[in-house]
């Protein structure tokens, strides 16, 4: 620890071999040491002791619109990664859709880069998008460093970034997987949505069964079997659909390279609490029943699930009408989602060490970022979160970071407070005070 800066020293650190007590040193923004927690401090060396609070390492978010460019009256990379920072999450991805342009070929990746540069107050990375007509773009998107390609088998809420139909997306998969790129997508059929009875209104039972579970379910068959033909490695984005876990685990057991996340939103909130007309609870999928939403527990348990991320999609709060057919469709959860996950995991006996693997170590091995991201041991970036897990508090929108404050914790008491947040051994928020921007843009590892 010779050659050591800063030291951060808690009773409780949470290490890919369990929480212990430690001192963890830092040098030139990286982890240099895990020592005994007692282990000398070097001269010159700035400690921080964290007492009884846990160190945790920064959390890696794979699902993130942050809009920017062109949307940025709905979210931007300034508040969207300050209320990142603020929930001790470290790095997000963003995806392709929802900004103006959509991040479709190389020169619209690099306007994104451009505008993200100076705004950014964590690690931000990008994700491409996979078109109807624009196949030749994805091996130049890959080669400019995006960490992989998102596709839509059903409309995707904006003109600009039309779904696939099933060739469509066996000609993109077939050319993803000739680069060993990865395709995420979202998978919910559009013949089974058509079918399914639109009513509209504000009544949220309507606004559920226009999004069935056999939607996702058939779309996640279909995306099995183009990726078990092409040998292709595909990822399922928001799964809320617990019908289509044994799908998922045999295609495992068939070889087939899949991953799968779920999102706070359907681990924490149910169909039955949803009132009528409250539409800061849309999203697609849907926020299903609390028998639906025990399997998927079950499922981060046992693995079927890989991994917890936010699907942060906000929008203004105008385009949050009371009629669920129109109104605008995305839960904004970039500040809480660790603290909605941890309130519900220990109440099902699961610990912190749990959430740390399935909302940091596990979202940056997704993405190849896990030699840098997701741990607290030695050569990773020295990122961390601090938290208070016994202390609760309860979300007052005002609070919030985001651009629009709208959201569907309100008035809800979580456990679990962010003291402070940590970026290559800089503290860039703690009591809700914050540094300027020193996030970096990251590119995927070649």
């Amino acid at each position: 620890m010779s050659d050591a800066e800063l030291v951060l020293r808690s009773t409780r650190v949470i290490t890919p071999e369990g929480t212990r007590a430690a001192s963890v040193a830092v040098a030139g923004g990286k982890i240099t040491a895990v020592l005994p927690y007692d282990a000398e401090v070097p001269s010159g060396a700035r400690l921080e002791d964290l007492g009884d609070d846990v160190l945790l390492p920064g959390l890696v978010d794979t699902h993130v619109h942050v809009n920017d460019p062109g949307r940025t009256h709905w979210e931007g990379f300034w508040t969207a990664t300050r209320a990142a920072a603020a929930g001790g999450i470290t790095t997000l991805v963003d995806m392709p859709l929802n900004s103006l342009p959509p991040t479709t070929t190389v020169d619209h990746l690099r306007t994104k880069q451009d505008v993200a540069a100076d705004k950014a107050h964590i690690d931000v990375g990008f994700w491409g998008g996979a078109l109807p007509d624009n196949v030749k773009d994805l091996r130049p998107l890959h080669e400019s460093g995006v960490f992989g390609f998102k596709a839509f088998l059903s409309p995707s809420g904006v003109d600009e970034f039309p779904h696939l139909n099933q060739d469509q997306l066996a000609q993109s998969l077939a050319e993803i997987a000739s680069f060993g790129g990865l395709l995420i997508v979202h998978a919910e059929d559009p013949h089974h949505l058509d079918a399914a009875p639109q009513q509209g209104g504000p009544k949220y039972a309507d606004f559920l069964a226009s999004r069935p579970r056999d939607a996702e379910d058939t779309a996640i068959a279909q995306l099995i079997a183009q990726a078990k033909r092409l040998h292709a490695r595909v990822h399922v984005l928001h799964l809320s659909s617990s019908d289509a876990l044994p799908l998922i685990a045999e295609a495992r057991r068939d070889g087939v390279r899949i991953t799968v996340e779920t999102c706070p939103h359907y681990l924490t909130l149910t169909a039955e609490e949803v009132p009528d007309g409250a539409s800061e609870f849309k999203c697609c999928p849907p926020i299903r029943e609390s028998a639906n939403q025990d399997l998927l527990w079950q499922a981060l348990a046992d693995g079927t699930i890989d991994c917890v991320v936010t699907d942060h999609s906000p929008s203004t709060a105008d385009l949050k009408t009371d009629d669920f057919a129109t109104a605008w469709g995305g839960i904004s959860g970039l500040q809480l989602s660790l603290a909605a996950v941890w309130t519900e995991a220990r109440k099902r006996g699961h610990g912190l060490e749990d959430v740390v693997r399935w909302m940091s170590a596990r979202t940056a091995e997704l993405v190849g970022l896990d030699d840098r991201k997701g741990a607290i041991e030695a050569g990773r970036d020295a990122d961390f979160a601090v938290l208070a897990p016994d202390e609760t508090f309860t979300v007052d929108p005002a609070a919030l970071q985001h651009r629009n404050r709208v959201t569907a914790y309100a008035g809800k008491t979580l456990y679990g407070v962010v003291k402070s947040t940590w970026l290559r051994g800089e503290r860039i928020v703690a009591d809700g005070e914050f540094t300027e921007p020193q996030g970096q843009l990251l590119s995927r590892t070649p």
